[in-house]
């Protein structure tokens, strides 16, 4: 088996892909500097450093110590608004996190370098799904970086042949969720409503998302790093469906009233409050994912109702 590297693996996404590593019988090492993973997070059986993935010395140092066969790169500044707010923060995190992270991946002959992308902040408002051949239109500092992270992974597998491969997540969602990312809005909803708080959508709540189940994810990682391959690829990983918010309130309404009514537990939750429209919001993002099916035989397998159910028992459970 090998040994797997995951930076910011004590995160929500991160987490899953080194539990599923862990299940696959590989060695795994994560690396976190725990400003918004979680200890508890981890599963048995990984060992933890916690480190800063913008200190060089320090980075270069594990990597020297662990010499990783592959290297899941999860470590991010995930909340688009600070990056509105601080993109010299996000820069540091994004960027020079990679660079660090890739630098150190060469020294170490590593195998293959899987980076965590972001299809919706890379290609905007799109109406239908979009492929990977989409031109990409970042609006946010945090889409610009994880662009430029893109162009980087290029750089480094031509100038050093280090395979690379760029996986462009639409909205995530699932147990463990953090409410500061992408799709943390489910997050955010589940904790209001199991606190008999009043949900608030932003604007109309016509604001439609691709939500992708957290396994899926990981799966797809575990896939990508186990492929053959040379060079640079980029996949989306998504659905391909389409869900408003208005929607998607409603949808996890159903599933926690459902999930405390088999507990026996009554749960009231007040109706939902429309607040003013967040500046920036994208109208619609949607992913076409035929190339990571057709070249990686991925395809998600939580539909989007057993998604919202075992996310709302999850939450429940806290």
């Amino acid at each position: 088996m090998a040994r797997v590297l995951i930076t910011g693996g004590a995160g929500f996404i991160g987490s899953h892909i080194a539990q599923e590593c862990i299940v696959k019988g590989h060695d795994v090492v994560v690396i976190d500097d725990l400003s918004s993973g979680k200890i508890e997070n981890l599963p048995e059986g990984a060992l933890f450093r916690k480190l800063d993935i913008a200190d060089s010395d320090a980075i270069h140092g594990v990597f020297g110590e662990v010499r990783p066969d592959y290297v899941l790169h999860q470590a991010a500044q995930i909340s688009v608004s600070r990056s509105v707010r601080e993109p010299e923060h996000d820069a540091v995190i994004n960027i020079v996190g990679l660079i660090n992270a890739l630098k150190a991946s060469v020294e170490q002959n590593v195998r293959s370098f899987i980076f965590a992308s972001s299809g919706g902040v890379l290609y905007g408002d799109v109406y239908s799904p979009a492929d990977e051949n989409t031109p990409a239109m970042p609006v946010s500092p945090y889409g610009i970086s994880k662009l430029t992270g893109e162009y980087y992974l290029k750089f480094f597998s031509n100038e050093f042949s280090l395979r690379t491969v760029a996986l462009r997540y639409a909205n995530v969602y699932g147990p463990r969720q953090d409410p500061h990312g992408e799709a943390g809005v489910v997050a955010i909803f589940l904790k209001k409503m199991l606190a008999s708080q009043v949900p608030v959508i932003n604007g109309d709540g016509k604001y439609i998302r691709d939500y992708v189940f957290v396994k899926d994810v990981a799966r797809a990682n575990l896939l990508a790093m186990e492929s053959d391959g040379t060079g640079f690829s980029a996949f989306n990983v998504g659905t391909g469906l389409g869900t408003d918010v208005n929607d998607l309130e409603k949808g996890l309404r159903k599933k926690l009233l459902q999930v405390m009514d088999n507990k026996g537990e009554k749960l009231d939750i007040p109706g939902v409050l429309y607040g003013p429209h967040r500046p920036g919001d994208l109208r619609s993002s949607l992913l076409d994912c035929a190339k990571i099916n057709r070249e990686l035989g991925w395809s998600p397998v939580v539909g989007f109702e057993e998604g919202l159910l075992r996310t709302a028992e999850w939450f429940a459970g806290q």
